[in-house]
């Protein structure tokens, strides 16, 4: 199935400089388009698996200059490397930091040898990196879950997107039917999620979600907890995975700033604050601050305490809440539906912004605020088609912003300033957004 993140290692290879490094959650597809793009852009590709393949892993550790470095991979895996037609995929990296180090070697090389790496937890292993990391002489890409318009790609529903991005120009109200058939494919999506694994069982089973094997969340749920097992010491794997099976009680709260409460009577900042940071590395979930301000650079105007916290896919989060798939197509969960929807923009957008804030002032509080063509942006979020906010409405009048979005399952329309973006239209939200004219 098709990503996005193809065009960034096309230009990559077009503009090569140094290695490339692609960071993400566990099963999102790394190895998958990794090697993809290798076989499909060089004649020669050798993969290795630095985890799996001990013997090529020592070679890192014995030497860093990267002519000894090939020529013993070349020895070892009987194969041909030509740094013009050839490219080395080092998978798992992130278990060998001297690999990780030998980087800068390889970008520094006045040869140019073609490499890209990949690897479980790397964001972990970066932020404890306990060498120098090669800090600017590796691009550093990122993989998260499938996002709606790669879901509709992989639907092949191309005439679907281009109806919905018009329509998300013009702010003309969608033909029905087939804002209903959006809206449709859009619920299937709170339920599956962005992961590869579970899109390609929902194809094969010819897009009937009834035949679904969901437990292929619950065995990536699985292998996360396990990965906090391997990669952690006891204290600190009990810890995170508290943490992590207690968002969906953190995101139902009607006030659902993160409390460390929450995860455990009695903890305290002090004893969980790394294991939120190590979460936060993983790419397993996402923070979305408190601004201060709404005023640019949001950044500066971080609340350090203030914070809300959303799994890094809302597939994961309706399986980790236990919520049957009928649920959520059938509406029969109004309140929980609104927790996944507001998940759901969350990783829409933290895969386009990078960053995540949402803001309050006086007793009313805004969900997300973005900026787009330099200006701050206040979001709305609205899981059906009941769309009074006062909080909104408040909002408005207070700061005058030059437009403001509410995203509902209602259809396409602009009125009293309030750009309204159906759900499944979230991925047309972006930094260089000229949707809106402002003159």
């Amino acid at each position: 199935m098709y990503r996005k993140i193809e065009k960034e290692l096309e230009k990559w290879k077009d503009d090569f400089k140094m290695p490339l490094m692609l960071i993400g959650a566990r099963q999102t597809g790394k190895t998958y388009i990794l090697e993809k793009f290798c076989k499909d852009n060089f004649e020669n590709y050798v993969y290795v698996n630095l985890e799996k393949e001990q013997d090529v892993s020592e070679i890192f550790s014995k030497y860093l200059t990267p002519e000894e470095i090939i020529e013993k991979i070349k020895v070892l895996k009987n194969v041909e490397f030509d740094e013009q037609n050839s490219i080395l995929f080092l998978d798992e990296i992130q278990v060998n930091e001297n690999a990780i180090t030998s980087l800068k070697y390889f970008c520094e090389s006045k040869r140019p040898y073609k490499i890209v790496c990949a690897g479980s937890l790397l964001g972990v292993k970066i932020n404890r990196f306990k060498s120098s990391f090669p800090v600017g002489k590796v691009v550093i890409k990122y993989l998260y879950p499938l996002d709606f318009e790669e879901f509709l790609l992989a639907l092949n529903e191309e005439k679907l997107i281009d109806e919905i991005k018009k329509h998300y120009v013009s702010n003309e109200v969608l033909f029905e039917p087939i804002h209903q058939k959006a809206l449709d494919l859009y619920k299937k999506y709170l339920v599956l999620g962005g992961m590869p694994s579970i899109i390609n069982d929902f194809i094969t089973n010819n897009c009937n979600i009834s035949l679904v094997n969901f437990e292929l969340q619950d065995y990536i749920i699985t292998t996360y907890l396990a990965d906090m097992n391997k990669y952690t010491e006891n204290t600190e794997s009990i810890k995170n995975s508290k943490i992590y099976n207690a968002i969906p009680k953190e995101l139902a709260r009607e006030n659902n700033v993160f409390k460390y409460s929450i995860v455990d009577k009695e903890a305290r900042k002090s004893r969980y604050e790394n294991s939120l940071v190590w979460l936060l590395s993983s790419n397993m979930v996402l923070k979305c601050n408190l601004a201060s301000k709404n005023e640019s650079p949001l950044k500066a105007f971080t609340v350090e305490d203030k914070f809300k916290i959303y799994l890094s896919d809302c597939g994961l989060l309706r399986s980790l809440s236990n919520l049957d798939y009928s649920e959520i197509l059938f509406d029969k969960n109004e309140m929980y539906k609104g927790v996944l929807a507001e998940n759901y923009v969350a990783c829409e957008f933290y895969a386009k912004f990078k960053e995540l804030f949402y803001y309050t002032f006086n007793k009313f509080e805004i969900d997300f605020l973005i900026k787009i063509n330099g200006n701050i942006i206040p979001v709305e979020v609205k899981s059906g088609s009941r769309v009074n906010s006062k909080s909104l409405n408040e909002y408005i009048k207070k700061y005058k912003p030059v437009y403001s979005i509410r995203i509902s399952s209602k259809n396409y329309g602009f009125e009293n300033g309030i750009k309204s973006v159906p759900l499944y239209a979230t991925f047309c939200i972006g930094v260089n957004d000229y949707s809106f004219n402002l003159f």
